[in-house]
């Protein structure tokens, strides 16, 4: 008994056979039979949409890059009529770094949120390129420090750094005194009792 139903048969005119595994050409859509799958096999004519292989120019001897989907004789004789020369493509990387004497640029812009400007991923942080912007920025966060290790205080005009608050110490002499500080501070007596924690 037969099955008409099943099966497709062989799109290549010299076969015609009916398999009912038929495989599909991702080039030209013909439905083919397991011996015509292959391009060449059925002779394909949009296999150049789908090859990955780059065209090499007989007369230089190098690779032509071929879009995909274009037909490599098209874009071959393109680059034979230009002497073989290959145009210019668009540049990746245009957004070029604003810091005096660097020469990075980024596929990206890497824009700073404090001034505006753009920069290489070197420079992208604030303190990395001396950023205006981020002057303010400390300024406006600065803690109130009045009192705070015998010092008077920070003014405003002054950036926050270490030595604004440690004067002439080196670090290890001003870890050791904020060390004997937070001492002082956690050994004082608790006024009330309901202060202190319990654990039950």
């Amino acid at each position: 008994m037969e099955f008409p139903n099943l099966g497709q048969h062989c799109s290549k005119d010299t076969c015609k056979r009916l398999d009912f595994l038929p495989v599909k050409c991702d080039a030209c859509t013909g439905i083919y039979c397991s011996n015509h799958m292959s391009y060449s096999s059925h002779q394909c004519q949009s296999a150049y949409k789908k090859s990955v292989q780059v065209p090499m120019c007989p007369l230089c001897n190098k690779p032509v890059p071929t879009p995909r989907g274009q037909k490599p004789d098209f874009i071959v004789s393109q680059h034979i009529d230009n002497d073989c020369r290959f145009t210019a493509g668009k540049k990746v990387f245009t957004n070029r770094c604003t810091v005096v004497k660097c020469r990075g640029k980024e596929a990206v812009p890497v824009v700073c949120s404090e001034c505006r400007q753009n920069y290489c991923f070197k420079h992208r942080h604030p303190l990395d390129h001396s950023c205006a912007g981020s002057v303010k920025t400390v300024q406006r966060k600065l803690p109130d420090v009045k009192g705070f290790f015998g010092t008077n205080g920070i003014s405003k005009n002054k950036t926050f750094t270490a030595t604004a608050i440690q004067g002439n110490m080196s670090e290890d002499e001003a870890l050791a005194r904020a060390l004997t500080e937070s001492e002082r501070l956690t050994n004082r007596p608790i006024e009330n009792p309901q202060q202190r924690c319990s654990v039950s």
